[in-house]
């Protein structure tokens, strides 16, 4: 069979690395993409075969591709430290894409907006983070601040740190976000607890309080939608 064919000895329109030569990155399967960054297999399996592994082992999904150690990665036959590294370095590549994008529209209108600002930073990771973003008057992003990283099922959240940045930042406005690895959007009894002190803190100050958004893949969820705030 083919499949069990070195790629070398296939015809050059499904060669990899011919075709997207040829008819562009697009007509790749994501398979066939894994592969090239892979450049070769094993002694047992070509670079298709071990791409088509290591995708059916995250059940072919990209986004838990992209929650993928170098530790992960390794524990393939045919995969090294360089191999692990260049993968890691093209889906790094496509988060920081997709945050550009993101930032050419900096103006803050929905709970929506502040997912897709948030999203690329925050999807794919492997253990919660914390983040704040300041807006001015016009709901624009002045700036955005990392305030805490902790483990896969929680981080500490320091107020004071909120507000100091906040008053540092001249901030009219605030939005806290932060991830939920698990997949599961809805807020802990944590979450619910820091909200409010966030809400408490701001009011004190005259700043508004826009929301707190939990990212969670592909979803989210918005404690001003829900009316929480």
């Amino acid at each position: 069979m083919r499949n069990k064919k070195s790629i070398k000895y296939w015809a050059d329109d499904d060669k990899p690395r011919e075709k997207i030569l040829q008819k562009g990155s697009q007509a790749l399967s994501d398979v066939e993409l894994l592969a090239i960054l892979l450049g070769s297999g094993s002694a047992n399996q070509s670079a298709i075969e071990l791409s088509r592994s290591i995708l059916n082992d995250v059940s072919n999904n990209l986004n838990l591709l992209g929650k993928i150690t170098a530790k992960d990665l390794m524990k393939y036959s045919g995969v090294g430290l360089a191999k692990a590294s260049t993968i890691l370095a093209a889906l790094e590549l496509g988060r920081r894409r997709k945050q550009e994008e993101v930032l050419q529209q900096k103006i803050i209108k929905s709970s929506q907006d502040v997912y897709d600002y948030f999203q690329p930073i925050l999807g794919d990771l492997s253990h919660e983070e914390f983040h704040v973003l300041f807006l001015n008057r016009a709901n624009a992003v002045i700036s955005s601040k990392l305030i805490s990283s902790g483990g896969t099922t929680g981080t500490f959240i320091d107020i004071k740190l909120v507000m100091k940045n906040a008053l540092e930042n001249l901030a009219q406005s605030v939005i806290i976000a932060h991830n939920h690895p698990s997949g599961n959007a809805v807020p802990s009894g944590n979450d619910i607890e820091v909200t409010k002190k966030i809400k408490n803190a701001c009011e004190f100050f005259d700043i508004n309080f826009f929301d707190h958004i939990i990212i969670a893949d592909k979803s989210f969820y918005s404690f001003a939608d829900k009316g929480l705030i």
